[in-house]
């Protein structure tokens, strides 16, 4: 058998690329910032950082290619947003720990500024296609500067276990979109929009973004977790519980289906649901049986949410999700609240009480409710351009989009 010399070559190539741009970044922030490099935190966990960050730019951003005339604005906005958001996060996190007037970075604050942008990405799916780029930038300022309000309260206050932020990033993003949403409430879509939906092709794109999250969420619910033991169980519990999650929603989807059949939407989204879910107490001591069973439970009340809640918030509270974040995000994170409470009260962690991760889940769900709407409200004023009714959901009008039958043609 041949040694794979190639692949070694190749290997060592990468770390040194990966090195030579961490050491450049380095330079930059000790300049930009006045730091010494020595006090700069090593840059010890890259591989989880890029996992983190693939999350975010490819997992969430494919994930949202399934609205066949909005490919553009779902890759190409999620990563603008990103970008600004990530920048943004570092500000309004840092502010709570400054040291002489400067906020010092390293790899932990980083994967945390990737976290409250999360947040912002999630919100996006809950008004994805009915908002413009400007519209969608002022909620990330505020959306941001709230979520490191409530970050801060949650882990330095009320010292609430939420190792994989099934609390303060899934709930509270969730539901910080849907109060958006239902502020910026159209009664033109009430009927539904030709473009609101997928093709065969968006849906495949789609699912690039699915299995990019789902093989990266182990690093995700881990990435700020305490190294060893904690760390360790925190992948195995995720990497249990997206598995079961699989399972459960194949079979309700299954099951709901017309004559047992698949529905694309919700392998693309309830697959997921576990990874959600059993963040808040992934590092516990919860073994496999809790770990499964808790994905279990989230595959099925998301693929539920999918088929029956979302039309019922859509036609009698007017809340027009447009990616379903209620059914992925909003109650599988409040189910994982619910998880770390009784987790903890059981004695699972080591670390809090059972009245401490009550008071996270309220105040992030608060949060994100009021903060929300407050947020809608500000998004509503005129001059920010949103797209009218008829120009929903489509790419063209912000984009330039090269006509498909003279694309063919072409071809």
């Amino acid at each position: 058998m041949r040694f794979p010399y190639d692949h070694i070559k190749a290997q060592l190539l990468v770390n040194m690329t990966s090195t030579s741009f961490i050491k450049g970044f380095q330079i930059v922030t000790a300049t930009l910032m006045s730091l010494p490099l020595d006090e700069l935190t090593p840059f010890c966990g890259s591989s989880v950082f890029q996992d983190v960050h693939v999350m975010i730019f490819i997992g969430f951003g494919f994930l949202m290619t399934f609205l066949k005339r909005y490919g553009f604005s779902s890759v190409g906005i999620n990563l603008l947003l990103a970008a600004f958001g990530l920048q943004w996060g570092i500000l309004m996190q840092g502010i709570w720990d400054m040291d002489g007037g400067k906020i010092k970075l390293n790899i932990f604050k980083i994967i945390n500024a990737d976290f409250s942008t999360a947040t912002v990405l999630i919100s996006f799916g809950a008004v994805l296609g009915k908002t413009s780029p400007v519209q969608l930038l002022i909620m990330t300022i505020l959306e941001i500067s709230i979520f490191s309000i409530n970050e801060h309260l949650v882990a330095e206050i009320l010292h609430a276990n939420d190792v994989g932020a099934s609390m303060i990033i899934h709930a509270y993003g969730a539901y910080f979109g849907l109060a958006v949403a239902r502020v910026l409430y159209r009664p033109g879509l009430r009927n539904g929009h030709e473009n609101d939906g997928s093709v065969y092709h968006s849906d495949l794109f789609a699912m690039i973004g699915t299995v990019f999250l789902w093989m990266f969420w182990p690093s995700f619910n881990s990435a700020i977790a305490d190294p060893g033991f904690s760390q360790f169980h925190a992948v195995i519990n995720t990497y249990l519980s997206l598995a079961a999650c699989v399972l459960s929603a194949y079979a309700i989807s299954s099951l709901v289906e017309h004559k047992g059949k698949l529905d694309m939407v919700h392998i693309q989204n309830a697959t997921l649901a576990g990874g959600v879910a059993v963040g808040t107490c992934a590092d516990m001591s919860i073994g496999p049986f809790g770990a499964m069973l808790i994905g279990l439970v989230a595959g099925i009340i998301s693929t539920l949410g999918f088929k029956f809640l979302t039309p019922i918030l859509a036609s009698n509270l007017g809340i027009q999700d447009t990616c379903g974040v209620h059914n992925l995000h909003g109650m599988p994170g409040i189910l994982g609240g619910l998880a770390g409470i009784v987790a903890v009260a059981l004695g699972k962690s080591k670390k809090g009480t059972a009245a401490m991760q009550a008071a996270a889940l309220a105040s992030s769900l608060g949060f994100a409710l009021v903060g929300g709407a407050v947020t809608g409200l500000i998004m509503r004023l005129p001059f920010w351009g949103q797209p009218p009714d008829q120009n929903c959901f489509d790419d063209s009008i912000y984009w330039e989009v090269r006509n498909l039958i003279s694309a063919f043609r072409s071809y």
